[in-house]
């Protein structure tokens, strides 16, 4: 019974910073409107103008058109975007001395990490929504099933999740939100092309497909192009897995690392 009542009550820390960190988007809904724009132009620009290349259908599978195949790697950049630069919210919490307060609540370090997480995971949907409703006015075909758009929205809270925790346990190594700012813009282009986002591995060069297979995003974006455009679910238990597994990784990491941020 205690157990579960330690289990109830780390849930429900979690959970109260999470709703104060959406209160931020309430107050001020800027973010949200503006990293919307980037996700919007790599699909409606970058992918309508690749999709009339002659030669571009060769090298997707059989029986998917390129904005099919670029769908989800679109939702899972947007969500990589959102979550990268997490880190500096904890940087300025820091530097207002909002984080000791935070510290100095029965709250565990662990479960500060989380609420924050969790929160970037809701402006991870907001973005998949924007993301989905540009695509579907392309005209481009999505599976659009009720377990589809529920499996897209759980592995985008995951990456959402996965990458927040990453950035905020960079944040408690470089301490600055300058060096951190420059550590998010240094990851964000090496995740998104060293994945499967807007071209197959296998027509990568062959010293960057080991990087491809370790890198998460490469298993977000093929688990959704299963849900989103193939219907193949063959390999989705191991994406999810790969996907979990990240983000319970870097979780762990980032709350060691936060006693660092006010040392």
């Amino acid at each position: 019974m205690k157990a579960l009542k330690a289990v109830g009550k780390y849930f429900s820390n979690a959970l109260i910073i999470t709703e104060l960190e959406l209160r931020k988007i309430r107050h001020d809904q800027t973010q949200i409107w503006v990293r919307m724009v980037q996700p919007a132009l790599w699909l409606a620009i970058y992918g309508l103008t690749m999709s009339k290349l002659s030669g571009m259908s060769s090298f997707i599978p059989a029986n998917l058109t390129y904005l099919q195949f670029m769908t989800p790697g679109v939702l899972a950049q947007s969500a990589l975007f959102v979550a990268i630069f997490f880190g500096i919210n904890v940087v300025w919490e820091r530097d207002l001395g909002l984080l000791n307060k935070l510290l100095s609540t029965p709250a565990s370090r662990s479960s500060i990490i989380l609420g924050k997480a969790l929160s970037a995971g809701v402006r991870g949907m907001f973005q998949a929504v924007a993301v989905i409703i540009l695509a579907l006015i392309l005209k481009v075909h999505l599976i659009m099933t009720p377990l589809s758009i529920i499996g897209v929205f759980v592995i985008i809270v995951l990456v959402s999740m996965c990458f927040a925790c990453l950035s905020m346990a960079i944040a408690s190594l470089v301490k600055t939100r300058e060096r951190m700012m420059g550590f998010g813009q240094v990851m964000t282009m090496p995740l998104f092309f060293a994945s499967s986002a807007i071209y197959p591995i296998a027509i990568m060069p062959a010293w960057i497909k080991p990087l491809a297979y370790v890198n998460p995003l490469t298993y977000v974006v093929e688990a959704m192009r299963d849900l989103l455009a193939t219907g193949n679910l063959h390999t989705l238990p191991l994406d999810f897995l790969v996907i979990a597994a990240a983000t319970v990784l870097f979780l762990v990491l980032a709350s060691l690392g936060l006693k660092k941020m006010v040392s």
